[in-house]
């Protein structure tokens, strides 16, 4: 049994990571099927309720931690100075594995949360550390979040000529999982580059209209579609698909058995 640091274990991958781990899976690499002890770090989660932008209490958190993996992260800024921190702390705790959850098309994508990520990549790289960075496509849950809120409107507004590859959260965590009980794949050459394993990308390709027609008919609300042409390099890079990657399609489950989960079919 080893002891894993869960950063951001209370949000929507860390939780799931954090009860994957904790479970335990025969599958994983010399694994029996026992769990692992697993530290939350989160704001508010104590005992290690840590602000990672501060760092303070962080050192006690990775006091004889074998391996971190890092889902926290925030759209309002702050990811690199938190993972500086984060950084410091396991090198002086001699931490062996230090796994990054990242995005397809942070290299591809110049938007600003994507360089964000991006350059978190590098400094993970750049740690001293073993390593593992995992890149995965757009979450169920966030592209269900973005159909909400146009749905708010009396015509829902799309990104015209975007398509995405949405992935289930639960088979990311699976993932995360083993990889995290498993050697840094720092050193190891794999698709993509050193300590990058291969990609995670939902089952299927779809364009906008096609996700907002199935959320839909799922909610039972009614709303006419517009697509609308947006300006800037960040949108032609989505218009480019350079945050989908149908080459690697591994995910299984499909955007409508997510959305069955959501919305139950009235009786």
């Amino acid at each position: 049994m080893t002891t894993i640091l869960v950063t951001g274990g209370t949000g929507t991958l860390g939780r799931l990571v954090t009860e994957r781990l904790r479970a335990g899976d025969s599958t994983e690499a010399g694994g029996s099927g026992g769990g692992h002890e697993v530290r939350v770090l989160s704001r508010h989660s104590r005992p290690y309720a840590v602000d990672l932008r501060e760092g303070t209490g962080l050192a006690a958190a990775a006091a004889g931690v074998d391996t971190v993996v890092h889902c926290a992260t925030s759209p309002r800024g702050g990811d690199e100075q938190a993972a500086r921190h984060l950084i410091e702390a396991a090198r002086r705790a001699g931490v062996r594995h230090l796994v990054y959850i990242s995005i397809v098309g942070v290299d591809q994508v110049p938007l600003g949360y994507y360089r964000t990520k991006l350059a978190v990549e590098r400094l993970v790289e750049e740690s001293g550390l073993g390593w593992t960075v995992l890149r995965t496509t757009q979450f169920h849950d966030l592209v269900l979040q973005v159909l909400r809120s146009s749905a708010k409107l009396p015509v829902m507004l799309l990104p015209a000529g975007v398509a995405d590859q949405p992935i289930e959260a639960t088979e990311v965590a699976a993932r995360l999982a083993e990889l995290a009980t498993g050697a840094p794949a720092m050193g190891v050459p794999p698709a993509g580059g050193w300590g990058r394993v291969p990609d995670m990308g939902g089952p299927e390709v779809r364009t906008f209209p096609e996700l907002a027609r199935a959320y839909l008919r799922a909610s039972g609300r009614r709303r006419p579609l517009l697509n609308v042409r947006l300006a800037g390099k960040a949108y032609r890079g989505f218009r480019a698909g350079g945050h989908l990657t149908p080459e690697r399609a591994v995910g299984t489950v499909t955007f409508e058995q997510f959305l069955s989960d959501r919305f139950p079919a009235r009786g």
